[in-house]
């Protein structure tokens, strides 16, 4: 393939080139005059091909031309301070024509398969005055070392038809006056990406830097064949991105802010469980077709620079909460919401301490490169609030200190919240529990429970079959507010002790999901009961029998004894020790009767059967039948006294044992004579057997001989 040049010289035609032309590399430095075709190093010089050499002379004197063009860009020294001479190793391009900018992006005749091309992005490109702008430029189909050079030219709409050296791979030297020093600066760079790809980046980006960019590759082949540049147009737009925290009673939009609020980050103090709400105006006046995206972060305290983001919406309208904040908007806890054209509000609800930190809105600003692809183009972060989550301010009192009753009298206690901010949320809900203590350090079992949800729960000792139900109430009081009321019908001897109101705090979230909150307990409360009347239970077990064989039937009794001015009601049990060989004894429950004569039986240790009656007023029986060698044991009865109250329920007013009797059944005479018998009868079996043996062995031996 021929240059632009000599090929329009050969046709005797005017010289003019496509946006991206081929040139004949150039070997060694001969000097302004050394071109021609590649060849080896040292053959600069080297003659052109007779189809061209009519036409190189022209080609030589419009380069010149363009060269002294380019020399009125240029200061008159270098970077180093030094003289900048003309480069006769690189070829400027013919002038872009007049007819518009954008006919040097035609591109041109596809290279022949296996040569050299470059690739650029297709544009324009759009950027914003004073963010970086970044080009990615490759190099495919070439010979040669897999490091490949690179240099950058910039052609801009006040002189299209003169290129400006930017920077270069190989070349310190190479940047033109205009860019020394923002090359020097670092603020335009090559950043290589791999052998064959690099990336131009202009920092601070400037409205001059509008113009064609174009991407040159000295060549490395062995032949001239192929594209050796590709151009790109950019367009530099004005930044018209604008953010700033609006309150909610804003009604246009926030132009006169840019990046920054004008005065410092309100302070918001917030209790844990309270709601935050934000709101952030983003507006933009870009000319082109853009999107905006806005999203909310937050720094936490002491570390102004670590930024995590809450919830944003991005430029393709898709709305993501990140880490940990994901799990709150799962929880409808978290929202977004879009106001107007330019009003963006975040809501977080039911904050905790870890929400603390100091809130910010940024804004980005992206548009569609003709790739398909999206860039962002701008962005800009305003702070909003600096929050501080305290946490639930609660106390519990619980009331009276103490509490003297008398029997029957209703027992009355009150539990206490304080933290009147807290208790004015609507979504806060308490569950006030009631704790009794028989003694200072011992566990404490429930009276009664309030839940969040509002059910009722009674401890096992005031609702089940023994006790019946009490009545027992455990409510809100609407004055004072955060007060709780428990109520006990009927006081008995058993709700003496000390009684603690323990209380949870809960945040529901509008899943009906309830988070706890904190957990308190008040200082304990002591309540005595006035004796009404001392009951004195007694019990004796007895046997009318001591002696016992095994099979005959054990008769245990368990006489009572009650003195009380009360009805009293009796339940019994009747309880075995059995021995164990390697353990203390095991205590079984053989039978019980409880205050309404209703007996229950268990089945012995012997497996027989069993009975219980009583044979006097005070006085109860315990029958085992065909007692059996393991029926043998300690046995006692245990006997309760209950008392009713007014409400109906019972109460346990005192409870006895009696002392152990032994069961111990005797073998029969029969049994004695069981082991001997059977031995006899072994012996005589074996002694019978074996004299069978011998007479028919004889028998058998004088039949073979006759």
């Amino acid at each position: 393939m021929l240059p632009p040049g000599l090929r329009a010289a050969a046709a005797a035609a005017s010289a003019s080139s496509s946006s991206s032309s081929s040139r004949w590399p150039v070997r060694g430095r001969a000097g302004p005059g050394a071109v021609g075709p590649p060849g080896r190093a040292g053959q600069a010089g080297a003659r052109p091909r007779p189809a061209v050499a009519a036409g190189r002379a022209g080609w030589l004197a419009g380069r010149a031309g363009r060269e002294r063009k380019a020399a009125s860009v240029r200061s008159p020294a270098g970077p180093a301070g030094r003289a900048m001479p003309a480069r006769p190793r690189r070829r400027f391009p013919p002038p872009l024509p007049a007819s518009g900018l954008r006919r040097v992006f035609s591109c041109p005749a596809e290279p022949l398969s296996g040569a050299r091309k470059v690739h650029l992005p297709p544009g324009p490109l759009y950027r914003v005055e004073g963010t970086t702008l970044a080009i990615p430029c490759n190099v495919s189909e070439f010979e040669g070392p897999s490091l490949q050079h690179f240099e950058w030219f910039l052609y801009r709409l006040s002189a299209p038809d003169i290129s400006i050296g930017m920077v270069s791979t190989r070349d310190p030297n190479f940047p033109y006056a205009v860019f020394g020093a923002r090359v020097q600066a670092g603020n335009v760079s090559i950043l290589r990406l791999r052998g064959n790809a690099v990336e131009l980046r202009v920092r601070a980006v400037r409205m001059e830097d509008t113009g064609i960019y174009e991407c040159y590759t000295p060549t490395t082949d062995s032949k001239y064949q192929g594209t050796y540049s590709a151009k790109v147009e950019v367009r530099v737009i004005p930044d018209q991105l604008s953010v700033s925290a609006a309150p909610s009673s804003v009604a246009k939009p926030p132009f006169g802010v840019r990046g920054a609020m004008a005065a410092p980050a309100p302070q918001m103090v917030l209790l844990e469980s309270q709601d935050l709400l934000l709101t952030c105006s983003v507006a933009s006046r870009t000319q082109q077709h853009t999107h905006l995206a806005a999203s909310f972060t937050v720094s936490a305290p002491g570390s102004p620079r670590l930024q995590q983001e809450v919830i944003g919406l991005r430029q393709d309208f898709a709305l993501e909460a990140t880490g940990r904040f994901a799990l709150r908007r799962l929880a409808q806890e978290l929202s977004l919401v879009k106001l107007g054209d330019w009003k963006y509000q975040m809501a977080l609800d039911r904050l905790r301490p870890e929400d603390s930190g100091t809130y910010h809105c940024t804004a980005g600003e992206w548009i569609q490169d003709p790739d398909g692809s999206w860039q962002q183009i701008t962005e800009k972060r305003v702070v909003l609030a600096d929050v501080s989550v305290q946490t639930s301010q609660l106390s519990v009192s619980a009331g009276p200190p103490r509490a003297l009753l008398s029997p029957r009298d209703a027992l009355e206690l009150f539990c206490n919240i304080s933290g009147t901010p807290v208790l004015l949320l609507p979504h806060v809900a308490f569950a006030v529990s009631w704790e009794l203590r028989k003694e200072a350090a011992g566990e404490g079992h429930l009276v009664a429970q309030l839940e969040a949800s509002g059910g009722l729960v009674l401890g096992q000792n005031y609702a089940n079959r023994n006790t019946g139900t009490r009545h027992v109430s455990l409510q809100k009081l609407d004055s004072p507010l955060g007060a709780f009321r428990l109520r006990i019908e009927s006081a008995q001897p058993s709700d003496v002790g000390s009684y603690h109101c323990e209380v949870q705090a809960f945040s529901r979230s509008p899943s009906a999901e309830f988070r706890p909150l904190a957990i308190l307990s008040s200082e304990a409360v002591s309540v005595e009961v006035k004796s009404q009347g001392t009951v004195v239970l007694g019990a004796v077990a007895w046997l009318p029998w001591p002696t016992l064989y095994r099979g005959n039937t054990a008769d245990v009794r368990c006489n009572v004894s009650v003195e009380s001015a009360q009805d009293v009601h009796l339940a019994l049990s009747w309880w075995a020790e059995l021995p164990q060989p390697d353990s203390s004894p095991l205590g079984v429950l053989l039978a019980s009767v409880d205050r309404e004569g209703v007996a229950q039986l268990e089945r012995p240790p012997s497996g027989g059967a069993l009975s219980v009656d009583k044979v006097g007023p005070q006085s109860h029986r315990l029958r085992l039948h065909a007692v059996q060698p393991s029926d043998e044991g300690d046995y006692h009865c245990a006997v309760t006294a209950w008392v009713r109250s007014p409400d109906r329920s019972w109460y346990q007013a005192a409870s006895a044992k009696s002392n152990v009797v032994t069961v111990y059944p005797y073998p029969l005479a029969l049994d004695t004579l069981l082991l001997p018998l059977a031995v006899g009868i072994s012996s005589a079996l074996l002694l019978g057997v074996s004299i069978l043996v011998s007479v028919t062995c004889c028998f058998m031996a004088r039949l073979r001989k006759r």
